[in-house]
């Protein structure tokens, strides 16, 4: 269900929660929620009004390095004292994307490889930076590394393309999967048919 009020467009349950600012994450929007550090939320995050990943500010440099203040929350710890691989690789992508976001260009991860160089200490101060290597029609080649501060060691590296998204991107997405449960649905009948 879908509503304006006040200019503000709301969407109900079956599309997703409102924002403050009845700004979507998720839809076609260029400004979405942000915290007090600028950090933009996801869908997921724009309920708890923070990033669960840990990324505390996020800003554009002059020179259109983007830049991520963060730490691994201890809820993500994989051994003892040091972040899951998976925490990395998620922070990273969320960070790389980022960056077409804040030159106000919305972007879906195409591939991401991550290159782990030191474990990533859990609750210590961390910086990310995310630079665009070049551009190709609707693809960004974006890199970046994950530091850990203040001594500035590398802990990760990572590479990965961003494509730039039209307006129908996720309604193609979600008739995709209405026809994945429907063949589902078809393959399960239990006549042994589709399967």
């Amino acid at each position: 269900m879908t509503r304006t009020t006040g200019g503000a467009r709301e969407v109900g349950e079956a599309g997703g929660a409102t924002t403050p600012t009845g700004l979507l994450a998720g839809a076609d929007f260029q400004d979405p929620p942000r915290t007090p550090g600028g950090v933009a939320l996801c869908g997921a995050c724009r309920a708890a009004g923070s990033c669960r990943l840990g990324v505390e500010g996020e800003r554009l440099d002059a020179d259109g390095v983007a830049v991520f203040e963060l730490s691994c929350p201890r809820d993500q710890e994989g051994g003892p004292n040091v972040a899951h691989g998976g925490w990395t690789a998620a922070v990273l992508d969320d960070c790389l994307g980022h960056l077409p976001l804040l030159h106000r260009v919305l972007s879906v991860t195409a591939e991401l490889s991550v290159s782990f160089v030191k474990p990533v200490p859990v609750e210590r101060p961390l910086e990310v930076r995310a630079w665009v290597e070049r551009r190709d029609g609707r693809r960004w080649y974006i890199a970046g590394e994950m530091v850990l501060l203040p001594t500035r060691a590398v802990l990760a590296r990572v590479s990965g393309i961003w494509v730039t998204r039209d307006q129908g991107h996720f309604a193609r997405h979600e008739k995709w999967l209405a026809e994945q449960e429907a063949e589902g649905d078809s393959a399960g009948n239990g006549n042994g048919e589709g399967q």
